[in-house]
């Protein structure tokens, strides 16, 4: 049974469980949360009727507009980007500001209700979505730390209320394909399965001239089963396992000319690459009473990922550093909250969660490094001295990391929505959460100097050794409040919420090989006079400590806005401002002495400020369907180093999209543009991203089962870059940008029977 209602850019596929016959009326307003029904054992109520900022995007829309993964989906949100930074495992994602490259995620992801617990799962395939809801702002009372910047809620179709055979292919420019079947069956009224995989690929399209090989080239595949029984009407069980696979070369950085605005292609000494394996699996056990629903989450989850980056980026050996990564989680999360119609709507619930995590991490540095370092060694000798040496020379310089990070969470929360009149409704809410991090490293430095002062010749050896455990716990109180005022019978609102962010701290595992080069460059010329192995005392081992943890971030959040259903339900218009004050913001940035890696520091306090506007709209008898976003945010260093009223790096000054679809008959005609404000590329704002805009376009035909679409992106072939890095690996300030992709054309076919 399936119903249409084209709404934002999309034609929609409403419900089985809401009409068999095609929703004619105009005077009823939908929104797409109530379209689009799904089980949210959180809050049973929409999102567009809740003191929050949200956006909610369904498969159609997605496929109408080409999305298919969350980097895509990032630029039809206001506020939300997340930029391809060259792989699978660095998903980064800014929300009003508030993100994080490395390390404690700002902005959460929950699929199927079983939330991800590394970032490195984040960028991944999800299969036949039903729909995604995009949170914006702090969601830390209901779902924890590490939402702080908001939550991201995928849910996939349910074989209970869809069934049949979807399978899902295409091809476009670059040699990017896809395929995906699925099959959706309910043999009995009880019970129903689903059971699908899929296989992407792509040539790429930057080579790497080094290597004479495409720096961006991918192929994954996987499979998922799910399995829902419902024993009784009040009783469901429904249980996920997800495996994928991934292997790609990847982090197709060149040399930027900021004053020319080019990118050179990528030339490496050698292919950077990333593969990764991973499970998810998941069982959600729900019983739902007349007055009140109780439901179970637990899940498993197991990543294995083995990435090769050559750190200078050049044709030139310096550094190249490998990164392998074996983690395992457990999570169980119980929760009670009423049901139905009432005026006190109330959620109770506790989550824990375990982590194991072990990280090996070896820097390997090249012969060009080698001899930059013993040239610096051997300036800090007097000239009398250097002119002593025929032969001074580093053979062999290398670290070796070994790091146990086990983590651990417990939270207990409530929320509560009162109506106070049959148009306010206030919402509290409050969470306590605890975590601990531990950390467990083995690591260990070595770096040889062979000289010649004839008649000797010697190769003497310096040898480092940190080996120790330290561990950190945090706690924090996570308050909330809201307040809801209905202004018609159509649904319209007017909001204001206050409500903290939280992420919490822990350890920066990418500091011991800056820790290492501080060592060896101090300690380094006391090898002219033989072997040196240097120790530690305890003291020594708490400055450790100290330099490799950061602080937790906190944040406090003001916001108000509005939801408003106009013209009959042929416009809905979201809006929101907001003003958020950070305390210890976490920031990843270049290591300040030598830029050879990414380190974690807190940034003192800081704020970020904005406004938020989504249109959507119907015209012309329902045949044009439009949206439009806009965000825009002001984030600004407060205290921070010589930073102060700098802009923090990696965010967007805005974001924006607008687009629109016309249908005739069973054709389907669209555009939209989409695209992002000036965006600074270091904490000192001395270089960025200028503003830049994207066309899309795309002509489709239905057939019944079966749709056929011709699309097209960055159409004007608009230069840009999605990432940019300053590093002097190679003893001077070089640019490395990663460029966006080029002008693209593809097909894609969809069949359902």
């Amino acid at each position: 049974m399936r119903g249409k209602l084209l709404f934002s850019g999309v034609l929609l596929y409403i419900s089985a469980m809401v009409q068999a016959e095609e929703v004619n009326d105009t005077s009823k307003v939908f929104d797409l949360d109530e379209i689009v029904v799904v089980s949210q054992p959180k809050d049973g109520r929409l999102l567009r009727h809740q003191p929050l900022s949200s956006t909610v995007l369904t498969q159609c829309e997605m496929q109408t507009l080409g999305v298919s993964d969350l980097a895509q989906l990032s630029q039809y949100v206001p506020s939300f980007s997340m930029p391809q930074y060259g792989s699978r495992l660095t998903s980064s994602m800014y929300i009003r500001g508030i993100g994080s490259r490395i390390n404690n995620p700002a902005v959460g992801i929950y699929y199927d209700n079983i939330p991800l617990m590394s970032k490195a799962a984040f960028n991944h395939h999800f299969y036949h979505v039903d729909r995604v809801d995009v949170l914006r702002g702090p969601q830390s009372t209901l779902y924890g730390m590490n939402t702080e910047g908001g939550l991201v809620h995928i849910y996939s179709k349910n074989p209970m209320v869809y069934q049949g055979t979807d399978i899902a292919m295409g091809i476009g420019t670059g040699l990017t394909s896809h395929a995906e079947i699925a099959h959706f069956h309910r043999p009995t009224e009880k019970f129903a399965f689903s059971a699908a995989a899929f296989w992407n690929g792509q040539r790429g399209f930057f080579k790497n001239q080094a290597l004479d090989e495409w720096n961006d080239k991918l192929e994954e595949a996987g499979g998922k089963m799910r399995f829902v029984y419902q024993p009784t009407k009040k009783l469901t069980l429904d249980l996920t396992a997800d495996y994928q696979w991934t292997r790609q070369n990847a982090f197709p950085y060149g040399l930027y000319d900021e004053e020319a605005n080019s990118v050179q292609d990528p030339s490496t000494t050698v292919m950077n690459g990333y593969k990764r394996q991973m499970v998810n699996t998941g069982l959600n056990i729900s019983y739902k009473a007349n007055d009140w629903l109780l439901s179970s989450t637990t899940s498993w989850q197991y990543l294995r990922d083995h990435m090769e980056m050559d750190q200078d980026y050049l044709p030139a050996d310096f550094m190249h550093l490998t990164q392998l990564q074996k983690q395992q989680a457990l999570t169980q999360e119980l929760i009670l909250r009423s049901h139905g119609q009432r005026k006190w709507h109330w959620t109770f619930g506790v989550f824990g969660s375990y982590q194991w995590l072990r990280t090996d991490a070896p820097v390997t540095f090249g012969p060009e490094m080698n001899a930059m370092t013993a040239a610096r060694i051997m300036s800090m000798m007097p000239a009398y001295v250097q002119m002593m040496f025929k032969i001074w020379e580093i053979p062999d310089f290398n670290v070796t990391e070994t790091f146990h990070t086990p983590s651990a969470s417990v939270g207990a929360f409530h929320e509560s929505t009162v109506s106070l009149t049959d148009r306010l409704d206030v919402t509290l809410g409050l969470r306590y959460e605890y975590s601990q991090v531990k950390i467990d490293y083995n690591t260990a430095g070595l770096v040889a100097l062979h000289y010649s002062i004839p008649p000797i010749d010697l190769t003497n050896r310096l040898t480092a050794v940190l080996e120790n455990d330290s561990k950190r716990s945090f706690h924090q109180l996570l308050p909330k409040v809201g307040v809801t005022y209905r202004v018609d019978d159509s649904g319209s609102n007017i909001y204001a919420t206050v409500s903290k962010g939280y992420r919490a701290g822990g350890y920066n595992i990418q500091m011991f090989s800056e820790i290492y080069q501080s060592e060896f460059m101090n300690k380094g010329k006391s090898l002219s006079q033989g072997d040196v192995t240097l120790s530690y005392t305890d003291e020594d081992y708490e400055a450790v400590d100290e330099t490799i943890s950061y602080k937790p971030e906190e944040s406090w959040n003001y916001e108000a806005g509005a939801h408003l259903n106009l013209l009959d339900g042929k416009l809905h218009a979201d809006v929101a401002v907001y003003y958020m004050k950070i305390r210890n913001q976490q920031l990843s940035m270049m290591s300040p002495d030598n830029n050879f890696g990414r380190i974690m520091v807190n940034a003192g306090k800081s704020h970020t400020m904005g406004f938020e506007v989504a249109l959507r709209g119907r015209a012309f008898d329902d045949r044009l369907d439009w949206f439009c976003n806009v965000g825009a945010v002001k984030a600004k260093f407060d205290e921070y180093d010589t930073y102060n009223d700098n802009t923090i790096p990696f965010v967007p000054a805005c974001t924006f999209s607008l687009g629109g679809n016309y249908r005739i008959d069973r054709f389907l005609v669209g555009a939209d543009l989409s695209g992002q404000g000036y965006t600074e590329w270091n904490e000192a704002n001395t270089f960025g991203q200028k503003a830049y805009v994207l066309l899309g376009a795309h002509v489709g035909y239905d057939f019944g089962s079966c749709n056929v679409k011709l699309w097209g992106r960055n159409l004007t072939d608009t230069k840009y870059n999605t990432f940019a890095v300053e590093s002097k690996a190679a003893g001077e300030a070089l640019r490395f940008a990663q460029r966006g992709n080029p002008f693209q054309l593809g097909v894609d076919l969809n069949v359902h029977f």
